[in-house]
C-alpha cells in the first residue's frame, strides 16, 4: 500500500506539550424567536451559553473523560474539538496549532485528519444506503491516503479485522448488523484515516450492558496497539471508571472538577461530584445508603448568579450565591471550582 504523503505543519514540540489544549473555550447558540416575532412581541434575543469558559489539556496516550448530567455541555465540547461547531471565544490547539486562527487555515485539513469522532448512535451515524466497505473507505478516499482501489479494499479488510469483523462484511449494509457490530463499523471508519486522537461521544450508551463491555475492551485494546488518545464523553460513571485516566466533571457549561480518575472516585472534592457518585448503585453490597441526585438542573437560558450549583448545594452560603468560583488546584492536586473547598468548610469525602 502506498500512502500519498502530505507535508505536516511545522510545530515546536516538547515531551511535556499536551496533544490537545482548550483555553477558555465558549460556545453560544442563538435560540431567539424569528426577527419579525421579536419586533411585534418586543421579545429580546436569547443566547444559550452551552459551553462557558472551559479549559483543559489532553496528554498523548491518555483517556480524559468528561461527565455530567444531560445538557451540561460535554457533547458540545466534543463537537467544538472536531470542528462541527466553531467556538464563540477561546482557543483550541492541537500540538500547539490554534485551529481557530486565520494563520492556521493551511494546517487545519491535515490536523483534522489526525482527529476523528465516534458518535453515540450507531443506527443514525451510518449511511443506510451505502455498503460497509464504502462507509469505511470514504475517509481514505476523501483524504487521498491510498493511491489505488485495490489498496483501499485491502485497507478496509484490515480495519474490519481490527475491530473484530471480517473482510466479507464490507459487502453488507448497516441494517444487517446488530447495534454492537454497527459501533464496531463506526470505530473502523474512525480509524481509517490513521488518526492519533479520537473523540468518543457516549459510544456505548445505546448498547446493551454486555455489548458495552465488549466495545470498551476493544477500545482499550486499540488504544494500546495503535497509541491512540481518547476524549471520552459519558454520563455513565461505571464506564468512565473502567476506561479513563483522568475525569472532568461539567455542570451547566463549566468544568467544576478535574482530577485523576482514581482520586476522583476514591475522594471526590466538589459537592456535585459527590452527589453524582452517591447516586451510583452500591454493587459491592456494602450497605451504604444511595442518595438520588437532588434538585433539577437550572434553566440554561437563565442560569443562577454566582456558582451555578448553589441552588442544589447543601454547603452554599452568600458568597456562593454572588461570586462565581474559578477552577483552582486544591491540596490534593485536584482542580476544583468551589468556594466551600477554598474556605475549608467542606467535610472530606470518604468512599
Amino acid at each position: 500500500m502506498s500512502a500519498v504523503a502530505t507535508p505536516e505543519p511545522h510545530v515546536e514540540r516538547t515531551a511535556e506539550a499536551p496533544l490537545l489544549e482548550l483555553a477558555d473555550v465558549g460556545r453560544d447558540f442563538d435560540v431567539s424567536k424569528p426577527w419579525l416575532n421579536r419586533v411585534l412581541e418586543g421579545a429580546p434575543r436569547l443566547l444559550l451559553r452551552a459551553v462557558d469558559g472551559v479549559s483543559f489539556s489532553v496528554r498523548r496516550g491518555e483517556t480524559l473523560a468528561l461527565v455530567g448530567e444531560s445538557g451540561c455541555g460535554k457533547s458540545t465540547v466534543a463537537r467544538l474539538i472536531v470542528g462541527l461547531y466553531a467556538p464563540s471565544r477561546g482557543s483550541i490547539a492541537f500540538e500547539g496549532v490554534d485551529l481557530s486562527t486565520p494563520g492556521s487555515r493551511s494546517a487545519v485539513p491535515q490536523i483534522r485528519r489526525r482527529m476523528q469522532m465516534i458518535f453515540q448512535d450507531p443506527y443514525a451515524s451510518l449511511n443506510p444506503r451505502w455498503r460497509v466497505g464504502r462507509i469505511i473507505a470514504e475517509p481514505i478516499r476523501v483524504n487521498r491516503l491510498l493511491a489505488d482501489e485495490p489498496s483501499v479494499r485491502a485497507r478496509v479488510g484490515e480495519l474490519l479485522r481490527q475491530v473484530g469483523l471480517t473482510p466479507d462484511d464490507a459487502e453488507k449494509f448497516p441494517h444487517e448488523f446488530s447495534g454492537g457490530q454497527r459501533q464496531r463499523i463506526s470505530i473502523a471508519r474512525a480509524l481509517s484515516s490513521n488518526p492519533e486522537f479520537l473523540v468518543c461521544d457516549e459510544p456505548t450508551s445505546a448498547l446493551d450492558v454486555s455489548v458495552q463491555a465488549q466495545i470498551l475492551n476493544l477500545m482499550k485494546d486499540l488504544q494500546q496497539r495503535l497509541g491512540l488518545t481518547y476524549l471520552f464523553i459519558s454520563h455513565n460513571l461505571a464506564v468512565v471508571a473502567h476506561i479513563s485516566d483522568r475525569v472532568g466533571v461539567m455542570y451547566l457549561g463549566r468544568l467544576v472538577e478535574l482530577a485523576d480518575a482514581k482520586t476522583l472516585f476514591a475522594s471526590p472534592a466538589h459537592p456535585y461530584t459527590r452527589m453524582l457518585l452517591d447516586a451510583v448503585p452500591d454493587l459491592a453490597m456494602s450497605g451504604a445508603a444511595r442518595t438520588p441526585v437532588a434538585g433539577e438542573v437550572p434553566n440554561p437560558l437563565d442560569p443562577p448568579k454566582g456558582c451555578a450549583f448553589h441552588p442544589r448545594c447543601p454547603f452554599a452560603n452568600a458568597r456562593c450565591e454572588a461570586e462565581r468560583p474559578t477552577l483552582a488546584r486544591a491540596a490534593s492536586g485536584t482542580q476544583v471550582a468551589c468556594h466551600a473547598i477554598e474556605e475549608g468548610r467542606l467535610p472530606p469525602a470518604h468512599r
